[in-house]
């Protein structure tokens, strides 16, 4: 069945047949974003197993487990602007599909890695297949629902992202306890099998009728700026010097290369990226909003399980199941989300957001090792009622701000400026945390060999490790360990809630105070959906 430009003002704009199973179809469109945000969130309680020696981990640096993130994120975010492309061309649907192929096979190879540079390559394998499956879900969404319901199907999209969140540490928390930590990335596998299966029985096709053509000089463009930008950035946080020749070069390169990227944008006649779109201010704070939000959170968010699991002695199970205020929050909210911003608007409810995430990520800075546990689990619920509160208003802005053939251009911007962000974030806060948390252990290290000494400043983990193995005289070095981290959690947690403060100042000045009504002459409604 295809319904064209030309007839979607007559009638239903979406077939019937795909209308009636439409709450089905977002079940599978979750089950696809599921796996994609999973991944992750089950990493994050696994880093210090990762960073743990052989056999148990891979004795991966604090670098390197930033590498095996940010490897995922660059080549995610990179390559988002092609996959929207391509699924607006081709076919969500056909994108969707392989992309989850990928994402599997790349699952069980990382599962298998014997080294951290090869968790980092299949890591960056894993994303290139879920560039292909982030914006693919979100414009299926737009094209099987009508504009009416689509806040809410956004809203209970969003709450998926919450129950990813919930699910991905207590599922990793289980495995490694009974499995070794490559079973993180092998429980991808099934999923993908039944996600692959239902999304061939049950969701249609959908394309632009006018789509664009791929871009690649502005992927290649966009991919070596975010690389240098972000290696720039790890390199002076691991060295705790942002002045020497090297790093500066290279941040600098990235920056060069990234402004090249978009003035070749601007004069191409198929851009991957189209700047026009950022000539809405509403538009173009949405998407700032997504970037400081998750610039923030992901930076705080890598200093939190080492916090949990180095400072505090959780095991990672316990350390998931801590999570789940966060999560639980996100899933009670982000569906109900619409209801405030139809009572309050878009500027207040976003703004209100932003500035609880803000109040959340400066609590940090006042954890110590022997807080209350229900305190932080009072800190995570709000986070993720902030979360919640930025998330689903946001998406709803970007997604009906273009015509809902663009969607997946949308998708994929939307989801690019939150890689981006969060990239960022774990770099920048990540660099901060290294930096502070090197200040206030090396002190404590001259007596050690030289050999030691630097390989126990990069992190609490190689500090603990280093003292483990120098037996009783290493104990010594445990206490100032967990000062050290403490102090340096508390500058990058001010850090990330400056940076929330940013944002909230950008939507309060930019996003309209009230939801636009939704326009009736069906013109941003166009469709092409096969079945």
């Amino acid at each position: 069945m295809t319904v064209s430009a030309d007839n979607a003002a007559v009638g239903s704009r979406i077939p019937e047949a795909v209308h009636r199973r439409r709450w089905a179809i977002l079940g599978v469109l979750m089950l696809s974003l599921l796996v994609v945000v999973l991944d992750n969130s089950i990493l994050n309680v696994a880093i210090k197993t990762i960073s743990t020696p052989p056999p148990v981990g891979l004795g991966a640096t604090q670098s390197e487990l930033e590498w095996a993130i940010n490897s995922y994120t660059l080549v995610f975010a990179g390559l988002l602007f092609t996959a929207g492309l391509v699924g607006d061309r081709i076919g969500r649907k056909k994108v969707l599909l392989a992309g989850l192929v990928v994402f599997g096979i790349g699952s069980a190879l990382a599962a298998e890695s014997g080294s951290p540079g090869e968790l980092i390559a299949y890591r960056a394998l894993m994303a290139l297949g879920a560039a292909f499956v982030m914006p693919a879900t979100l414009a299926v969404l737009m094209n099987v629902f009508e504009r009416e319901e689509q806040p809410k199907a956004i809203g209970i999209w969003a709450g998926g992202v919450g129950l990813a969140i919930a699910i991905g540490p207590i599922t990793g928390g289980l495995l490694l306890e009974h499995f070794w930590w490559g079973s993180i990335f092998l429980v991808n596998v099934p999923i993908v099998i039944v996600a692959v299966a239902l999304m061939v029985w049950l969701v249609p096709d959908s394309r632009d009728p006018r789509p664009g053509r791929v871009d690649p000089v502005g992927v290649v463009l966009s991919v070596i700026g975010l690389v240098l930008l972000v290696h720039g950035i790890i390199e002076g946080g691991e060295r705790a010097d942002f002045t020497g020749p090297d790093v500066l070069a290279t941040i600098a390169a990235g920056l060069a290369v990234l402004a090249v990227f978009v003035w070749f944008e601007k004069r191409s006649d198929h851009p991957s990226l189209d700047v026009t779109y950022f000539r809405n201010k509403v538009f173009s704070a949405a998407m700032a909003a997504i970037a400081l939000v998750f610039f923030a959170l992901m930076g705080v968010t890598f200093f939190s399980v080492f916090y949990l699991q180095s400072v505090r002695g959780y095991t990672p199970l316990q350390s998931g199941l801590l999570l789940l205020p966060l999560a639980a929050a996100q899933m009670i909210f982000a569906p109900r989300a619409r209801l405030v911003v139809d009572r309050f608007g878009n500027k207040a409810t976003t703004t209100a957001g932003l500035l609880l995430l803000a109040a959340t990520l400066a609590a940090f800075a006042g954890f110590e090792a022997g807080t209350p546990i229900w305190v932080l689990e009072a800190v995570f619920f709000l986070m993720g009622t902030a979360m919640a509160h930025i998330m689903t208003p946001t998406s709803v802005v970007i997604m009906q701000a273009l015509p809902r053939e663009k969607a997946g251009s949308a998708s994929a911007l939307s989801n690019t400026f939150r890689q981006v962000g969060g990239a960022l974030g774990i770099a920048v806060l990540g660099s901060v945390l290294s930096t502070a948390y090197r200040g206030g252990i090396e002190d404590e290290l001259r007596l050690l060999p030289a050999q030691l000494r630097e390989k126990a400043g990069e992190s609490i983990e190689a500090t603990l490790g280093v003292a483990a193995r120098l037996g009783p005289r290493g104990e010594a070095l445990v206490g100032p360990a967990h000062d050290a981290f403490l102090h340096a959690m508390h500058v990058t947690a001010v850090c990330g809630s400056m940076v929330a403060v940013i944002g909230a100042v950008v939507v309060a000045v930019f996003l309209p105070g009230r939801p636009s009504a939704p326009r009736k002459d069906g013109k941003e409604q166009q469709l092409v959906a096969t079945e």
